[in-house]
């Protein structure tokens, strides 16, 4: 597992490298590496897995292609030896050392034999000019942001955006409409992010750039649908021998690995599987001092029981949330209004200080088996012949549409309706009108546009910010394609959600885990953001008039409204309402400093 990034066609100096690699070296502290020549350079930090003495990058071959990487690549030994055969030599076992021979063998098709996770960088220089290429992994487990200037056809690339933002030619610019689009899915869909000009390469996807053809992206072909048998019980047991494949080789590394258990489904069959194989696996759950609703950790202390692990509880105290927060902004680049994402990186830095650099979760089972409550209300409201299109969107922001409008200025109102959509059309047309049922065009987007913005970007930035790696086993090729075959029935019926992977659980897990209603990993801000509590004071000094005024883009009158709202009257919407806005004045003043008005 790495940080990486480089530039192509473009002009950056040697210390900008530095700079650039100082900016991520929390997510790659073992080692740095780079290579550059003119107009180009690559490099990387590394988190050192697999072959610890090994694994120096750029990895190269003959001086000619010349790769770094960001992920795992779980079939290296397979490939290693199918290489060797081919004639090809290596200097180490690290996983990422087969990709320049892989890339030499098969050309730009390479990634077609990787079974992983990945953001990958290839410079060739067997032609006429240089050549550099981009990939990313099958769903987007590993991002990588970029800034392409057309005029100069110049390219700066990196898996962080605060370090792009360390090259020189890249210089921050906020994307007017990124608000909006914010509060409508709680972070950006698509490839445009929060920074005008900056954008994300999307899951599976291939970018080859040189400089006189320029740059031409493709995604790579979906493998065929699989079919599965008509018996039930057959296809929960194919799901079961399945993950318990996956879990046991994400097991694999030179390091200690740990699991996360919430105390729900889909971590705690990660942690029944992983601990089939490993004798002494430790598992770590998160909670907060004092008594809070939603309280799982009871839950969690029963699976470990059961699986027999190590339990680690990891607890963290709301008094300390405002000086978190900050952290949490910044090492995500670009504000994510899931209040879970700073739970999320409290729990990994003391997974990191207990000594583990690996860590497997049940993250992706909601996308890929059909979890959500939305879900289940859209494919209802489509069966008694009602509409479900304006709600399932509704439920994906922080508030509905209208209510959203009702926050702005008339000035951002007015620029709002000479963008596009806050949901990029290309996502929203298939699921409005695509093929297959209601269920299957959402399973669809949620897997192709909410899983990798909303959820893999905040699992990997803040498991890094914290050097240790997350491996998820319900992101595994496998399971990802069994998932994307089940009938609607499958995954949502009468009797609740996620019924194949409920099934494939069975017998593994405690009753009561297996019997709980379903509830959501998250932090509850409704309780903690009242009067009197340090979150309250902290929104309202950064929603403080001044500032919203400055910006010209919130209306002053209605913030006032919410927090008299959820003083009088707590609830959900408004509570997030409020979070959100104040992580994103804190991703503002974090990049673009903070003006102050009258």
């Amino acid at each position: 597992m790495c940080r990486i990034y480089g530039f192509f066609n473009a002009k950056a100096t040697p210390h900008e490298l530095r700079a650039v690699a100082a900016l991520q070296h929390h997510g790659g502290p073992d080692g740095r590496g780079t290579a550059r020549a003119g107009g180009w350079g690559i490099g990387n930090n590394r988190l050192a897995i697999v072959d610890l003495d090994g694994g120096a990058q750029p990895y190269e071959l003959d001086d000619r292609i010349k790769v770094v990487f960001n992920g795992e690549i779980y079939n290296h030994v397979r490939l290693r030896a199918e290489l060797t055969a081919k004639g090809y030599r290596f200097d180490d076992h690290c996983d990422g050392n087969v990709l320049p021979a892989l890339y030499h063998a098969y050309g730009d098709a390479f990634v077609d034999h990787l079974d992983g996770m990945y953001a990958i960088a290839v410079i060739d220089l067997r032609g006429a000019e240089p050549r550099l290429l981009l990939a990313t992994d099958h769903i987007g487990m590993k991002p990588l942001y970029y800034r392409w200037e057309p005029g100069a056809r110049s390219l700066h690339f990196s898996s962080e955006l605060p370090a792009l933002l360390g090259f020189g030619e890249v210089a921050p610019a906020e994307w007017e409409a990124g608000l909006d689009a914010y509060l409508a899915t709680k972070t950006p869909f698509g490839e445009q992010t929060m920074f005008d000009g900056v954008r994300v390469l999307p899951p599976s996807t291939t970018m080859i750039c040189t400089e006189y053809a320029g740059l031409r992206t493709y995604r790579r072909e979906p493998p065929v649908a699989e079919v599965l048998p008509e018996d039930d019980a057959a296809v929960a047991g194919d799901l079961r021998e399945r993950l318990r494949h996956e879990v046991g080789q994400l097991l694999v590394a030179d390091v200690p690995v740990a699991t996360i258990t919430s105390g729900g489904l889909d971590s705690s069959l990660v942690t029944a599987l992983a601990a089939e194989s490993e004798t002494e696996l430790h598992t770590f759950n998160i909670a907060y001092t004092g008594n809070w609703p939603a309280d799982e950790r009871r839950f969690a202390r029963q699976v470990s029981d059961r699986a027999g692990t190590n339990y680690h509880q990891v607890e963290i105290d709301p008094a300390t949330f405002p000086d978190l927060l900050s952290d949490v902004v910044w090492h995500l680049g670009q504000p994510n209004a899931d209040p879970i994402t700073l739970s999320t990186y409290a729990l990994f830095n003391a997974v990191r200080d207990s000594g583990f650099k690996v860590a497997l979760t049940g993250d992706a089972a909601d996308e890929v088996f059909g979890g959500y409550s939305r879900m289940t209300a859209a494919t209802r409201a489509d069966a008694a012949g009602k509409p479900w299109y304006d709600n399932y969107l509704d439920a994906l922001g922080v508030l509905p549409a209208t209510e959203r409008y009702a926050l702005y200025t008339d000035d951002y109102r007015a620029a709002l309706a000479e963008s596009g959509p806050a949901i990029p059309a290309d996502a929203t047309g298939p699921l409005a009108t695509g093929e297959g049922s209601v269920l299957a065009r959402i399973t669809e987007f949620e897997l192709g546009h909410r899983l990798p913005a909303y959820h893999l970007r905040r699992v990997d930035h803040l498991s890094m910010s914290g050097s240790v790696e997350v491996r998820l086993p319900f992101c595994q090729r496998s399971v990802v394609s069994l998932g994307r075959a089940l009938s609607d029935r499958r995954r949502i019926d009468d009797t609740g959600v996620k019924r194949t992977l409920y099934a494939a659980a069975a017998g593994l897990l405690p009753d009561a885990v297996l019997n709980r209603p379903k509830q959501p990993f998250t932090l509850p801000i409704t309780a903690m953001l009242t009067p009197g509590w340090p979150l309250w004071d902290y929104a309202r000094d950064l929603l403080a008039a001044p500032r919203l005024k400055a910006a010209g883009q919130v209306d002053v009158s209605a913030v006032d409204r919410l927090f008299t709202r959820q003083a009088t009257e707590p609830g959900d919407t408004t509570a997030l309402t409020i979070w959100a806005l104040a992580v994103h004045e804190i991703w503002r003043e974090q990049f673009f400093g903070t003006k102050r008005g009258r």
